[in-house]
């Protein structure tokens, strides 16, 4: 598992961390638990589509923020 979050958390040498791949991650980890709590501890309902769309939003900027910093990767 750890190995899998390195490569992930990494750029494309697997030794030097990326804060924007570590703010994706927090983006990510953030809708979620925000989503958790909106449904488990506030009791409203899940609206798969809005999320769908948020996280389709979250997905789709940090796919073109690599892209972007494509050429600076050490």
């Amino acid at each position: 598992m750890s190995k899998i979050l390195v490569q992930l958390l990494t750029g494309k040498d697997g030794q030097t961390h990326d804060v924007f791949r570590w703010l994706v991650l927090v983006n990510c980890l953030t809708a979620v638990g925000l989503e958790i709590y909106s449904v488990a501890y506030k009791g409203q309902p899940f609206d798969m589509q809005a999320f769908g769309i948020g996280i389709g939003a979250v997905f789709t900027g940090a796919g073109a923020g690599l892209k972007l910093k494509e050429s600076t990767e050490p």
